[in-house]
């Protein structure tokens, strides 16, 4: 199979990570850091070295700031609900994933006031003007993916957090898509809280998330036990105990811990031109195949390596399944953000999405264009 549905999840992960999963199941299986036994403390050891490397790769201050949570979507969850009060205002993008939408959804409900600025794909500088005019003086958060999942356009968070910065507002970032992909910073970018999918870009397992929290976030969702002031009755105040309730996944955090260590040895920027230059392979190949729809120009400095197209009018649905029996693995319908496809006018059809990964090589690329082209020429009376 070739794969590049690595916008959902990296396939496959490194040899590395497996292997360190099987090791913390072989040899940490004790709880970490609840017990002065020596298993225990070898798996505590494992979690603050992924904190560590985790806290290095983003420009947090301190390992303490990074908490392991169980996906992105939980990290999001815990910044709006853990901030956000009626009468707040939140700004958020015209593009975002239901991981966004859902939760201001019923915080909007609950009378939080949320604004939306509108992304112009290929144009940084009014999306940066859109945030801008968005923002009033009743505005307590900014919540806004780095890169969105259905086209790959790219938003300017270094300017977002400036100007984040300038208002005193704080500034929460999905970077779903681009961790691991681009080099990000939370001190210099003015993140206030970074919410990472590591099975992606950092090749870590499902099942993995991180917030890395710059500041503070006054509430907690979930409370519980931390093996630390058992005694006291409320949720401890330092972290990451006051965030990480219950048995943390030791495994998964070990893959993280391995993952990183693969994009650093790869390293972000070769990573980043690799997948770029395949992705910009698959668009010139997609744009001479005459059904097929593309969506944005070119992806340039302004994208992440994520592709999304449609093959004449056909359901996105079953464009995927006919590239699926020629060996060909991409994601097709809505991907979890129909604000998004609003706005690139594919709310009915869905899109067809391809996103290479640093396994993929220029022959994957090749071989899904040919499937590509055989589908549309073979299927012709489908789409007329």
């Amino acid at each position: 199979m070739i794969y590049l549905d690595n916008a959902a999840t990296t396939s496959p992960k490194p040899h590395a990570v497996a292997n360190a999963c099987a090791e913390a199941i072989k040899h940490l299986c004790a709880n970490p850091g609840r017990s002065a036994h020596a298993t225990s403390q070898k798996a505590a050891e494992a979690i603050y070295s992924a904190r560590s490397k985790a806290a290095e790769l983003f420009g947090a201050e301190s390992p303490e700031q990074v908490i392991f949570t169980q996906n992105c979507t939980q990290s999001l969850n815990m910044v709006m609900k853990g901030l956000l009060h009626p009468g707040d205002r939140v700004v958020t993008s015209s593009m975002e994933h239901n991981a966004v939408m859902r939760p201001l959804t019923r915080l909007r409900e609950q009378g939080v006031n949320v604004d939306t600025a509108e992304i112009t794909v290929g144009d940084p500088d009014a999306t940066v003007r859109a945030f801008e005019a968005a923002i009033n003086p009743g505005t307590r958060l900014v919540i806004v993916t780095h890169a969105s999942n259905v086209c790959g356009v790219r938003l300017p968070i270094e300017r977002i957090g400036e100007i984040c910065f300038k208002h005193g507002v704080l500034l929460a970032v999905d970077c779903a898509q681009t961790a691991g992909v681009l080099p990000i910073n939370v001190k210099d970018m003015h993140i206030n809280y970074l919410c990472i999918a590591p099975h992606k870009g950092l090749y870590a397992p499902m099942g993995t998330g991180m917030l890395i929290i710059n500041g503070e976030l006054p509430q907690t969702i979930i409370e519980g036990g931390t093996g630390t002031a058992s005694i006291n009755m409320h949720q401890p105040d330092d972290m990451p105990e006051r965030y990480e309730s219950g048995t943390v996944n030791v495994p998964g955090i070990c893959g993280i811990s391995a993952g990183i260590d693969f994009v650093r040895s790869k390293g972000i920027n070769h990573i980043y031109s690799h997948e770029m230059a395949l992705i910009g392979r698959a668009y010139d190949g997609l744009a001479n195949i005459r059904k097929v729809r593309l969506y944005t120009k070119k992806p340039d400095e302004n994208f992440v390596p994520v592709l999304s197209f449609n093959i004449g009018s056909v359901n996105s649905v079953e464009a995927a399944d006919a590239l699926a029996k020629y060996g060909i693995a991409t994601r097709a319908g809505l991907h979890c953000a129909p604000t998004a496809h609003k706005r690139l006018g594919t709310l009915s059809q869905g899109t067809v999405r391809i996103c290479p990964s640093a396994f993929t090589s220029a022959y994957d690329i090749d071989r899904f264009l040919s499937a590509v082209q055989k589908i549309s020429v073979g299927a012709e009376d489908i789409f007329y």
